[in-house]
């Protein structure tokens, strides 16, 4: 208490009765994977792309990171944290995809040049015993070395174009980049193809670079020092095993890992991804018997999407992940977090990789597989909004736990003036009134369900919730209890005839 001895005005200022709870951000994603350059390890905040390519640089391809991130970016997404997790230990080699004679989105061959210093081009010509099946591949290199390979063909056994370029070439190395389709379409396209373009993905990957170490503060393990971090995507890891670089078992664990973390700190949500081109009982399969996941705390999306790649101007199939990611920005600025990020357009997609049924659908949504589909007057859209939670029903939508997410975040940092106070029901009072002051503002933004306040939340804090051994051990605690708004999944509409005249209330 003050003492005053000399007489005069005395002015204090004192602190004021109400501590309003702010809300915390609800779209701040973290990206892990490779770019062009940048900080290595450690986590890196972003605004927007040109922020992006200043620091990591532009397209690479091989990198599905870039080009995740731009289409983040489009869709509305916010500031986000890029870790990079490139080893920087070579020079990439000279490649080129070779796309298939059916659809140029989808690539057959991979050319990589053995020297990466050498100029190389690949011609595909009609073979001299023309059929289906055959082709001709023309290799040229430095100094005028050229090698041939005439009626090759895809198809295993004699005559097969990775064996004879495996078995003769001193120029190059061939790989298959896709087994989807018959041989006639992944028969790769006429053309002259040149390996200018490095391609940086590697052909193997550490998954530690992934997976990080907290206390060094790099890969997801080091996202635990950012608390603003409300969503995680890795879109490499799919790409990578697509290529060879993980198998899926390694795969698989980068992505628990992103689970397991996401469920660990309880604050943010993983958006993981399908391998490509897998058809719906696939997709089916893959859910149920290698991603064995029961958590609110992730999210999976399926099928790939169609883009425009700005590097190559090219159609490519991208992971969706980081699409959605957008997405969730772009719905939470427009109706908020308590709306969920479904029946909304993908910006920049021209297609999925597979055009799904409604047949197809109700049988991936059980398992928590959110679908993108194509419609014909809405073209590509997300459809679908449920979290990897398979046991517990009450967080099986996205937009409940990332609501619950958002509630729990914005009491924990407002609160904070709480510790150490005098714990007696004053303290309890002003728990109380800035608990629910807060909470009335998030009721009135429709995310609570209920005509009153009353019906929508309630906060306890008083001699019930804390009695004396739990005063005696330094807690308070106060309860609380939510009412969140659901979305409407199923929308039935229930038609009947009537006879003329027969009003509603007709028999």
């Amino acid at each position: 208490m003050a003492v005053y001895q000399s007489p005069g005005v005395y002015v204090k200022e004192l602190p004021g009765g109400s501590k309003p709870i702010e809300g915390v951000g609800t779209a701040i994603a973290a990206f892990v994977g490779f770019t062009e350059k940048g900080p290595t390890g450690v986590a890196t905040r972003i605004s927007n792309w040109g922020d992006y390519t200043r620091t990591f640089g532009a397209f690479v391809g091989g990198y599905a990171t870039p080009l995740a991130i731009y289409g983040y970016f489009d869709n509305g997404g916010g500031a986000a944290y890029i870790v990079r997790v490139n080893s920087d230990e070579k020079a990439p080699a000279p490649v080129a995809l070779l796309p298939g004679s059916s659809d140029a989105a989808l690539k057959s061959l991979r050319a990589r040049a053995l020297d990466s210093g050498a100029q190389v081009s690949i011609e595909v010509a009609p073979a001299s015993e023309a059929s289906d099946e055959t082709f001709r591949l023309v290799v040229r290199g430095p100094d005028g070395a050229t090698e041939e390979y005439d009626n090759v063909t895809l198809k295993k056994g004699k005559g097969n174009v990775l064996t004879e370029v495996k078995a003769r070439s001193k120029l190059i190395t061939l790989e298959e980049v896709s087994t989807e389709g018959s041989l006639v379409e992944r028969k790769p396209a006429t053309g002259t193809y040149a390996l200018a373009v490095a391609e940086a993905a590697p052909t193997e990957v550490d998954t530690n670079g992934f997976t990080g170490d907290v206390a060094a503060r790099t890969g997801v393990a080091g996202l635990e020092a950012i608390e603003e971090v409300t969503m995680l995507i890795a879109p490499d890891v799919m790409p990578l095993q697509a290529m060879g670089a993980l198998t899926m078992d390694q795969a698989v664990g980068i992505q628990l890992a992103l689970v397991s973390h996401a469920e660990r700190l309880a604050d943010r949500v993983a958006i993981l991804d399908t391998p490509p081109g897998l058809s719906a009982q696939d997709a089916f399969n893959w859910r149920r018997d290698t991603l064995k996941v029961d958590s609110s705390y992730a999210t999976l999306y399926y099928p790939w999407v169609k883009v425009i790649d700005p590097a190559s101007r090219q159609p490519v199939f991208m992971p969706p992940s980081a699409f959605m990611a957008g997405i969730w920005g772009r719905n939470d600025d427009s109706r908020g977090v308590h709306k969920a990020p479904a029946n909304e357009p993908v910006r920049g997609a021209l297609d999925v990789q597979l055009q799904l049924t409604t047949q197809e659908q109700e049988l991936l949504n059980p398992v928590g597989v959110n679908c993108i589909r194509v419609f014909p007057r809405g073209g590509v859209r997300v459809w679908g909004a449920r979290t990897l939670a398979l046991v517990d029903p009450e967080f099986k939508y996205l937009n409940v736990r990332r609501l619950f997410n958002f509630i729990k975040s914005s009491i924990l940092q407002g609160t904070q003036w709480a510790v150490f106070e005098p714990n007696d029901v004053l303290l309890w009072a002003k728990l109380r009134r800035n608990t629910s002051a807060f909470l009335t503002r998030v009721w009135r933004d429709g995310a609570l369900f209920g005509v009153t306040p009353d019906e929508a939340f309630y906060v306890k804090c008083d001699a019930e919730t804390n009695p004396q051994e739990v005063i005696e051990a330094g807690q308070v605690v106060v309860e609380i209890g939510l009412a969140p708004v659901r979305p409407a999944e199923f929308v039935i509409f229930n038609i009947r005839q009537i006879a003329p005249g027969e009003g509603a209330g007709g028999a």
